[in-house]
């Protein structure tokens, strides 16, 4: 079964006006792992979809995916799979690979149809691409890791890319997760916007009673949503994308938009913060 929810795009202004749950069902996606199930966001940011497959016994098979206007979903896209549960497997165009937790598989343009199958929690992002590059699967042994922060200022954390010019080719995807140390909860504080390119978080590795304050917004117009394990959000170009936890956590970043050049930002000055 696949459930597809359409989520249009939305202006700065307009995001302005909006309470606490307007602001959760313009920008939040929850229950996207639901057993049993494909659930789908699809996003008019860039086109992009993100969403969780939980093949709980029975193998799902993503195939059309009725937004896009193509008879398969990656007749004209590309993909990132990272699995947040434990082992399972994942095929498309004949071949198949074996996925552990962390993993990160990508799928290129013309792949036709994904099964998913095992025990795996499957996170799912798509955009459209213009051109096929190699499927590849990425261990976290084999991401480029970016070490930054420090303990003082409670942001101790590695970067992992994984879906990223510097570890294999992609269209216009990026995918990574960040990982923090040892008692840091802030993530990309100082914040920064990107005009040229949106963004979505998936928050995991968080306990029951935890959760995460995602700030979003315009830099002189700050929001922010309440995050629990395994919920996503989706960060406009006009927005920041920064947060802080109640305890550890760990991050899926996804990128689209005109470049993969991730240094492409804007840094916003701790004192235009609002």
């Amino acid at each position: 079964m696949t459930h597809v929810e359409i989520r249009h795009a939305m202006d700065p202004v307009s995001a302005r006006q909006l309470d606490t749950a307007g602001l959760r069902e313009a920008f939040h996606m929850g229950d996207l792992f639901r057993s049993g199930e494909i659930r789908l966001v699809y996003t008019h940011y860039d086109r992009m979809i993100v969403g969780g497959a939980v093949p709980a016994g029975e193998p799902l098979v993503l195939d059309e995916v009725k937004p896009t206007g193509t008879a398969s979903i990656l007749d004209r896209r590309e993909m990132g799979v990272v699995n947040v549960g434990a082992t399972g497997t994942v095929s498309a165009g004949g071949e198949s690979w074996e996925m552990g937790r962390g993993d990160v598989l990508y799928l290129p343009m013309g792949a036709g149809p994904v099964t998913f199958a095992g025990e795996g929690r499957f996170y799912i992002l798509s955009a459209p691409a213009h051109t096929a590059h190699p499927a590849r699967l990425v261990k976290l042994e084999d991401a480029k890791k970016v070490k930054l922060g420090s303990p003082e200022t409670a942001n101790e954390r590695t970067i992992n890319q994984f879906i990223h010019p510097e570890v294999m080719q992609s269209c216009q995807l990026v995918v990574g997760y960040t990982q923090f140390h040892g008692g840091s909860v802030w993530n990309t504080m100082p914040a920064h916007v990107h005009d040229r390119r949106m963004e979505a978080y998936l928050y995991f590795d968080l306990a029951e009673e935890a959760r995460v304050f995602h700030f979003m917004g315009e830099p002189s117009e700050t929001r922010h949503l309440v995050m629990k394990n395994e919920e996503a959000v989706v960060s406009p170009p006009w927005s920041i994308h920064c947060g802080c936890g109640t305890g550890s956590y760990t991050f899926v970043w996804a990128m689209a938009g005109d470049n993969v050049d991730y240094r492409d930002v804007e840094m916003v000055a701790m004192e235009d913060l609002r």
